[in-house]
């Protein structure tokens, strides 16, 4: 249900390494994340250049639904953001795990990746 190849926070994003960009990592929200959000029909990214901090909100994504904040799961600097979002923000509920990335961030510890959770530790954050 959630690729063995990602690591994953408990506020539902994944984090893909590496990312496209030299030393950055790629993140995107999980699959149940976008199937609890709806049709997501706007979304805010970060700009790049940017730098966010580990648990703070640096988007949000908008669905017919309700607003929800994006968190950075990593403290670094934004390198890339997916601009196909902006005319196709559907990316993010149909292809989760690949087209619909968010963006992408050099992160300013590596190591900070390790701790992030396995899928089955993701997966056992949603039995509760």
């Amino acid at each position: 249900m959630f690729p063995d190849d990602l690591k994953y926070t408990a506020e539902h994003e994944w984090v893909r390494t590496p990312g496209e960009t030299e030393g950055s990592v790629r993140i995107g929200i999980t699959d149940y994340a976008q199937d609890a959000l709806g049709d997501i029909v706007y979304v805010s990214l970060p700009e790049v250049g940017s730098t966010v901090e580990a648990g703070a909100e640096c988007g949000e994504l908008e669905s017919t639904k309700s607003v929800s904040d994006v968190y950075a799961p990593l403290a670094g600097e934004v390198v890339a953001v997916n601009d196909a979002l902006d005319a196709t923000p559907e990316l993010v509920n149909n292809d989760p795990y690949g087209g619909g990335w968010l963006f992408e961030v050099v992160p300013s510890d590596a190591a900070a990746v390790d701790e992030l959770l396995e899928a089955d530790a993701y997966a056992a954050t949603l039995d509760g």
